[in-house]
């Protein structure tokens, strides 16, 4: 968990604010969705496990944004681990690269802390005529 002090200077400086790894989490595991050749984030069996919580009633009926990422925050410091599906056809380095880019941009921009890593594994490429692991969506609610 992220912590920042200063006892001294302007008002709005003053006191403490902490940030939740959950927190830094939720900001990577949206911008690294924001990728073009990014299908999914996880690996096949979290976003197995994460489909059937979603149609459980009370499990959590919205997709979990941090699926995939791992955040360990220090006072000024954090460093991530991701778990990434891309699409078939897409060069995975240049993937990569732009999930890179784009975690440390967003996580930088909004919590002020310094990425110092951002690890990426691919764990699966999602081929055209794969259906998606979550399945059918039922077919009541």
């Amino acid at each position: 968990m992220s912590e920042t002090t200063n006892a001294t200077g302007a008002a709005g400086t003053r006191g403490r604010t902490t940030i939740a790894d959950g927190v830094v989490e939720k900001i990577a595991g949206l911008a690294a969705r924001d990728v073009m050749g990014v299908h999914a984030m996880g690996s096949g069996t979290s976003r197995a496990f994460g489909a059937m919580r979603e149609r459980v009633p009370g499990g959590g009926g919205t997709k979990s944004v941090s699926r995939g990422v791992k955040a360990e925050v220090g006072e000024v410091q954090t460093a991530l681990d991701l778990e990434i599906v891309v699409d078939y056809g897409v060069s995975i380095s240049d993937v990569a690269r732009d999930v890179r880019e784009n975690v440390v941009a967003a996580v930088e921009r909004m919590t002020g802390l310094q990425v110092v890593e951002v690890n990426i594994a691919v764990s699966d490429v999602k081929l055209p005529d794969e259906e998606d692991e979550s399945g059918p969506e039922p077919r009541i609610q």
